[in-house]
């Protein structure tokens, strides 16, 4: 499933006038400076130059942009976020022309009674945030995202986010999508789809929130997690929560996650709390600080893992909300052995609570301690979640790679039913050696999680090799999926099992 590029001159020139008339002269960039940077990222991915960038400004330039790439077979990347970019995904296999979606950057809708918001792709998490809260309403955010960030982008590859007990379903806060298929195709899922314009919905009090459809289909499913392999999205709604008026921030230090797992099932279990999540000394330093000096002394300070949690009221009797759900906490809290506290030595609360509630001030955290960083993530049980963390450490310890190196981020999902294991190898990427030792624990370490049991969700780069290696049956029923929506298998070619 190979698509024959075409980088002669001559056939540039062509290009360039095509997409031209499609998008304007002033939305098609040549630069050869910025074509070189869309060749890579900041992963060890290997790509291609891209011929052009495109930078579409509405749904049906993005239609004809599909249209063309079939006429013409010439590959098509989307990207939706602004850089630094970490997973390999925007990066051109086989050239083609990248699609920058940044421009579509308009918040189509709010709705707060339903709790819904429809955006365009290139709107951010930095842009929306504010947006949604002059509404008294609130985005659920990953951790810590770029301020850059796509929030479509982020909720199309599940990124996690950080309150479990809104998450029932791990397509959630995604709902109802305008996707432009690779056949060129416009379709809109679950509820969006009809009957009705959307104009006609809204005026008999429609919201596009259930993301089932049309009919017994669920082909959101099929366009989440895709990496941009089926289509083009042009907008999704999003779920939205209340702005909470008061918030209280618990934390619980220990040595080892075996301490704390028994406690964090039971908090998921009554859905006490909203935020709840674990780091490490390193991740969670580097959020706090914004040097790695800063990060060293700070991380002195805390101890090996922090179980982090935080209890929220909303409109109605918000403190009386606190209180009672305190009270539940602590009582559960003695019942495991716990210890949780308001404050810890090394953390600002007001401060780690800001920060679990907006995007990553700049340096990004994850750059911050050695300048770029290597992410490997999961999905697992609770329970498991310290198995795989010896796991790691063993890997660091025959490759060489210095366990202070490593952060670690859990994070309950589904209401606490599984989780999102991260370790974060933070590395000098001006060091060839300390790069090389980098990759080299990266693959060692994916390998050995994977033959144990960690389910790779989101097979990014090398883990699609391995997932399709794994799980040839699903291979098979994915490229027929893939024969279906893109059959001249334009859009971001040799990504997953592409």
């Amino acid at each position: 499933m190979m698509n024959p590029v075409r980088t002669n001159g001559e056939t540039d020139i062509e290009i360039k006038r095509s997409l031209q008339g499609i998008v304007g002269a002033e939305n098609v960039v040549d630069d050869p400076d910025i074509l070189k940077d869309h060749g890579g990222d900041k992963s060890f991915a290997a790509g291609r130059q891209p011929v052009l960038i495109v930078k579409p400004k509405q749904a049906q330039q993005v239609h004809e942009l599909v249209k063309w790439a079939n006429q013409t077979l010439m590959p098509l990347v989307p990207i939706s976020s602004g850089p630094p970019h970490f997973r390999g995904d925007t990066v051109p296999v086989l050239g083609g022309v990248v699609v920058d979606l940044s421009g579509m950057n308009k918040v189509l809708r709010i709705d707060r009674r339903n709790r819904v918001a429809m955006i365009e792709p290139g709107v951010t998490f930095g842009a929306l945030k504010p947006e949604i809260e002059k509404q008294n309403m609130r985005l659920m955010l990953p951790l810590a995202p770029r301020a850059t960030k796509s929030v479509v982008g982020s909720y199309l590859e599940r990124e996690p986010i950080l309150v479990p007990k809104y998450h029932w379903d791990m397509s959630d806060p995604l709902c109802c999508t305008e996707v432009v298929f690779g056949t060129g195709d416009i379709f809109r899922t679950g509820a969006a789809a009809g009957p009705g314009t959307l104009d006609e919905q809204w005026k008999s009090g429609q919201a596009q929130k259930s993301p089932v459809g049309p009919g017994p289909s669920d082909l959101f499913r099929v366009v989440q997690g895709a990496q941009g392999t089926l289509g083009v999205l042009t907008w999704a709604t999003i779920r939205l929560e209340l702005l909470p008026s008061v918030r209280r921030l618990f934390m619980v230090g220990c040595e080892k996650v075996d301490e704390i797992i028994d406690f964090v099932y039971r908090l998921q279990r009554l859905k006490l709390g909203d935020e709840c999540l674990v780091l490490d000394r390193l991740n969670l330093a580097s959020i706090l600080a914004p040097d790695a000096e800063s990060i060293e002394e700070c991380r002195s300070a805390l101890p090996p893992y922090v179980l982090i949690f935080v209890i929220a009221g909303y409109e109605r009797f918000p403190e009386e909300r606190v209180d009672y759900q305190t009270k539940d906490m602590e009582q559960i809290a003695e019942r495991y052995g716990v210890h949780p506290k308001a404050t810890m030595p090394g953390v600002d609360s007001r401060q780690l609570l800001q920060a679990l509630s907006e995007p990553s001030a700049e340096p990004y955290w994850k750059l911050r301690y050695r300048g770029n960083n290597a992410d490997i993530f999961f999905l697992t049980t609770l329970d498991r979640s310290p198995q795989f963390i010896e796991i790691m450490l063993e890997v660091a310890r025959e490759t060489g790679f210095p366990a202070t190196s490593i952060g670690t981020y859990i994070q309950p999902v589904q209401q606490g039913r599984s989780c999102h294991v991260e370790f974060d190898l933070a590395f000098d990427p001006d060091d060839e050696m300390e790069v090389a030792r980098t990759k080299r624990t990266l693959e060692q370490a994916s390998r050995a999680l994977m033959h144990k049991g960690a389910f790779f969700s989101r097979p990014y780069g090398m883990w699609s090799d391995m997932v399709s290696n794994q799980y040839a049956e699903n291979v098979i029923a994915m490229r027929k999926v893939k024969r279906i929506f893109d059959p001249n298998n334009v859009m971001n070619p040799g990504k997953l099992c592409f």
